[in-house]
């Protein structure tokens, strides 16, 4: 028993950061949080913080990088619900965007969307985390158009991959636009244009 906690602590300790970072810098900002907050919220001390991360960038890297691990396996849960087609499972997904993605608290689930803009010019090694956690979500849309189009739940004009980074890139601008007017009328819109774009009834 005492060998099995000696190998599970240090992962416990070093989650438990990356867990409480997520949800402050979701909430403040990275720029705008110290590590001493987080360090505090974590109940570790500074040593502790620099065995696990050399830095809070490599700090900022591995949250994202955790955050998108977890996004991306619950995102292909979603597109293999079972009893839906591949256009009821990709309008899941947006549903599911709108609940997590809002000006309300999301409690640590809209990470890439309050730090993208943020962090993208700041930290290279924080971009390249975002580059491959999109490009991952991307990737996974495409496939969903893909089986979509063959399975005739959905029809699109042009290539599936083109497809699933402009539904992306509509939805990143719709949940950017949400925090700018407090209200969720721009994922209203990105809905109806998603709709459209995957030719399906209004």
């Amino acid at each position: 028993m005492a060998t099995a906690t000696t190998t599970t602590e240090p992962i416990d300790v070093r989650e438990n950061i990356i867990a409480v970072g997520q949800r402050i810098f979701a909430a403040k900002g990275f720029s705008a949080v110290g590590l001493n907050e987080v360090l505090s919220a974590a109940g570790v001390p500074k040593g502790s913080f620099y065995h696990y991360f050399g830095s809070k960038d490599g700090f900022g890297e591995a949250i994202l990088d955790s955050y998108f691990e977890g996004y991306l396996a619950d995102l292909d849960e979603t597109l293999a619900t079972p009893g839906l087609d591949s256009a009821q499972r990709l309008m899941k997904y947006w549903e599911i965007w709108q609940e997590t993605q809002s000006f309300f608290d999301c409690q640590g689930k809209c990470l890439a969307v309050k730090l993208g803009a943020e962090v993208a010019d700041m930290s290279e090694v924080m971009r390249a985390s975002l580059n491959r956690g999109t490009a991952g979500i991307i990737e996974r849309l495409a496939g969903a158009v893909e089986a979509g189009v063959a399975d005739g739940s959905l029809a699109i004009q042009g290539d599936a991959r083109d497809m699933a980074e402009s539904l992306y890139q509509l939805w990143l601008g719709a949940s950017l636009m949400v925090k700018i007017v407090r209200n969720r009328q721009p994922f209203e819109a990105a809905m109806t244009t998603t709709r459209h774009l995957l030719q399906l009834e209004i």
